[in-house]
């Protein structure tokens, strides 16, 4: 289900993002809206994305998702409406890569925080998953590939 986690240090990447608050019955209803409405201000002001979209989770989510739809740019946009400028700071990171349909995130987010308990890191409250390849690489849900991270803290 999960690749063998790994700690990787980031560098800071530009991105535009969508900051949103929703119920967790919610989250399917608004995410490919929401990621619309990013890519949709990024391509208006003439930036190119420079990756696969993410969100950043900013606490673990329980009934209530708490997060940023974020595209990385190649070049900072201008904040335009919903959707503002920021960045994916550089960090130490513990990540991995869950293979497999959207509705198993859950199970391998349970695998992923076991392996990090076992292996005594500490981590933030926060969490990123980037969507490296879903529904557009094809039907089966055994090729789609989403990385999960969790910023390391001393």
């Amino acid at each position: 289900m999960i690749d063998t986690p790994q700690i990787v240090e980031t560098v800071t990447l530009p991105m535009a993002f969508l900051p949103l608050k929703v119920p967790a019955s919610e989250i399917r209803k608004i995410m490919i809206p929401g990621l619309n409405e990013v890519k949709a201000a990024v391509a208006a002001q003439g930036i190119a994305e420079a990756g696969p979209w993410f969100t950043h989770h900013l606490r673990k989510p329980k009934d209530t998702f708490d997060f940023e739809i974020c595209v990385p740019v190649a070049t900072p946009i201008v904040t335009a409406g919903r959707v503002q400028a920021g960045a994916w700071p550089a960090m130490k990171l513990v990540r991995t890569v869950y293979h497999g349909d959207y509705s198993g995130l859950g199970g391998g987010w349970g695998e992923f925080e076991a392996w990090i308990a076992k292996s005594g890191y500490k981590t933030a409250d926060d969490l990123w998953e980037r969507y490296l390849t879903g529904m557009e690489a094809g039907p089966d849900p055994a090729n789609w590939r989403t990385e999960l991270s969790r910023p390391q803290i001393a």
